[in-house]
Formats: C-alpha cells, sequence, structure tokens
C-alpha cells in the first residue's frame, strides 16, 4: 500500500510510518518542522526513518506545496499534520490554529477530491467534546469544545464529513484521546513528568490532580489507524485506551515505576476539560479496534526510554538536504 502521513516527524506521526513501514507500505512523510516546539526533536524521530529503504520525505508547509503530485499516486493519506495545544490555541495564535488545522485540511480534501483518492484518515481529538454531556462518551454526544484548539479540530473533522458526503471523499476522522508513550511531545503531561522525575526537578501541576483522562497508548493508536484505512469503513469514532485515570494516580504509578515526581499544586487552566472517557464501540465494531496496552506497561516504556543512551542514529546528522 501506497501512504502519505502528514506531520511525519511527529510524536504520533513518526510512530505510524513506523508502523507502516513494518507493515511493508512505501510512505512518503510531509512535514514542515514548524517550531510549535524544538524542531530539532522531529529531526530526532526523522533519522532512522530517512535510513529505511521504502520511506520518502518531503519538507513544506501543505498550504504551499502542490498537493496533486504526491496524493495522486497514494492509496491513503494519513493527515496528522497541524498546530497542537490547547493552552496556546487563545489570542492572537488562533489565526495560526486556524490556518495549520482548518484551511490546511480544507486544501487536502479539495486535493483528494480532484485525484479521486481511495482513503483520507484524519487525526481528530477529544478536545472537540470540551466538558462532554456524558461519560463513556460516544460518537453521537454533541461536541462542544471549551478551547479555540478544540474549535479547530472540530471544523477540520466537519469539513471531512461534508467532503465525504457531498463529493464522496472518503474519509475517516478518528478522535484520539490524550496519546502517550516514547517521544511524546515535550509540552505534554507525560513527557514533562517523566523529564521531571529523571532530572529530580519538580512538576507544576495545573488543578488539582482529580481531573481525569482516557489515557491511549501510541502503537494502539497508529495500529487502529491503519485498520481504519484497510476497513473501508467511513465516518467519525473515538480511540481511547480504556481505562479512566486520574493525574494524581500517574504520578503514584511513577512512584511505583522508580521515577517519583515532586508536585507543586498550582491553578487549573483554561480550556482544560475536566474529564475525558471514550466509548470505543464504534471503532471496535467498525475495524477491530481493541487496545492492547496498559498504562503501567505504556508508561515504563516512557520511562525506559528516557534514561535509554543516546543511540547512533541520533550521533549522525541527517542527510538529506530538505530536512
Amino acid at each position: 500500500m501506497r501512504a502519505v502521513v502528514t506531520g511525519a516527524a511527529g510524536f504520533i506521526g513518526s510512530h505510524l510510518c513506523e508502523h507502516l513501514l513494518a507493515c511493508g507500505d512505501d510512505v512518503t512523510g510531509v512535514d514542515a518542522l514548524t517550531d510549535y516546539y524544538d524542531p530539532g526533536h522531529k529531526r530526532d524521530n526523522l533519522r532512522p526513518l530517512l535510513a529505511r529503504r521504502r520511506f520518502t520525505f518531503l519538507r513544506g508547509d501543505l498550504l504551499g506545496l502542490p498537493l496533486d503530485p504526491f496524493l495522486g499516486g497514494a492509496d491513503v493519506v494519513y493527515h496528522l499534520a497541524g498546530q497542537p495545544g490547547v493552552r496556546g490555541s487563545w489570542g492572537p495564535e488562533f489565526a495560526v490554529y486556524l490556518e495549520r488545522n482548518v484551511l490546511v485540511t480544507q486544501r487536502l480534501l479539495e486535493a483528494a477530491r480532484r485525484t479521486g483518492l481511495r482513503r483520507l484518515v484524519y487525526a481528530s481529538s477529544s478536545s472537540v467534546y470540551g466538558d462532554a454531556e456524558a461519560y463513556p462518551t460516544r460518537e453521537t454526544v454533541r461536541p462542544r469544545p471549551v478551547s479555540p484548539y478544540g474549535v479547530t479540530k472540530l471544523s477540520a473533522e466537519h469539513l471531512c464529513e461534508t467532503y465525504r458526503t457531498v463529493f464522496g471523499v472518503p474519509a475517516v476522522s478518528l478522535r484520539l484521546f490524550s496519546v502517550y508513550g516514547p517521544r511524546q511531545r515535550p509540552d505534554m503531561a507525560f513527557a514533562r513528568l517523566v523529564a521531571a522525575a529523571g532530572a529530580g526537578r519538580p512538576f507544576p501541576l495545573y488543578g488539582d490532580g482529580g481531573q481525569s483522562r482516557d489515557f491511549t497508548y501510541v502503537r494502539d493508536v497508529v495500529t487502529a489507524m491503519r485498520a481504519a484505512a484497510l476497513s473501508g469503513w467511513a465516518g467519525v469514532a473515538n480511540l481511547g485506551g480504556g481505562c479512566e485515570v486520574t493525574m494524581n494516580q500517574v504520578i503514584t504509578l511513577l512512584s511505583e515505576l522508580g521515577a517519583p515526581v515532586r508536585v507543586i499544586p498550582g491553578g487549573a487552566r483554561p480550556g482544560d476539560a475536566r474529564r475525558t472517557v471514550a466509548d470505543i464501540t464504534l471503532a471496535r465494531r467498525a475495524f477491530g479496534y481493541r487496545p492492547a496496552t496498559d498504562l503501567r506497561t505504556g508508561l515504563a516504556a516512557m520511562v525506559l526510554a528516557a534514561t535509554a543512551p543516546p543511540t547512533a542514529l541520533r550521533a549522525r546528522p541527517l542527510h538529506r538536504s530538505e530536512v
């Protein structure tokens, strides 16, 4: 299968590329290497991919790149590119979120319509629900995001559904619930917790620690993305980890894993939902989704990856000029 992955150098995107290559797919990765966080992390993610024979990397902004040439030869596009982060989406930065999450998606859908793309899998977010009306939350619950970021993810999701129903673009939107694992973005909670534990630094906790999430391991997510692409099903589905856990429980579990963290309590931040819990019945029925990684195993993998010595691949400079 010939796949295009947008946002290929990011946390989930790089794991997805690895999974697709392991399955024997030919992969073209596209990424602008934006500076929302240190692009060096993204270059580290790319290094092992660039050594793979079936992987091609294209650096560029999807708002300006000619899309038809690489979409026309693809069987599936996994659209993970975008501007992440709830807290940064307020104020003047909203314009960036609008461009990278909404306008880019609309442009990609227009190209998919022109080229007759066989499959488009869009990485949506549980942020579209905000403080949901019911838990576990089904896809039929009315979305009501509590952050501008959530608004843009929902807008892009609506675009996917509109192009699917009006023009027949075979789009799948997967609402991802708090994805974690090795190489997680450095601004995300688990990455900051593990880094604080390793450095012996205190960890500033937003809120009282009673806020809960349906944490989902990255390998389960990328496996589900490919399964959804192969299934023939289209629409909107949740991808959760199958277990609701509070931040206080996560901190206790890290201590049990030998990575204790000293917490400094702070106030809750605007746009953070109090609770997320996914009903994954639809994903299970539509494409066989069953999360296989429990939180202890996934967190242990993060701690192990954070304490592993640098590899030769990490030390070797990138060898492609476009990176």
